[in-house]
């Protein structure tokens, strides 16, 4: 099954070779990666707020994930918010 990328056109979802991902787990964007190759490592430990119109809140909504303790290639789902 072919993994796939968080904000990508859906034609062109797939992972690039040279990139960084970590995988969003759990919430509305479950199994998504989200490309992380340019984000500096204190901006890593924040998180994202990534926007979504399958959250709680509809479109304009966000989704909040933050790095798993121990499994900073793996993102849990924090909530939503508008």
């Amino acid at each position: 099954m072919e993994r796939r990328v968080y904000g990508s056109d859906h034609e062109d979802a797939a992972p690039e070779t040279g990139r960084r991902y970590v995988e969003l787990c759990a919430g509305p964007l479950d199994g998504l990666l989200l490309d992380v190759t340019d984000r500096e490592a204190d901006r890593l430990a924040e998180g994202a707020a990534l926007t979504t119109e399958i959250g709680q809140f509809g479109a304009g909504g966000r989704a909040h994930y933050r790095p798993r303790p121990g499994e900073p290639a793996r993102w849990d789902w924090a909530g939503d918010s508008p």
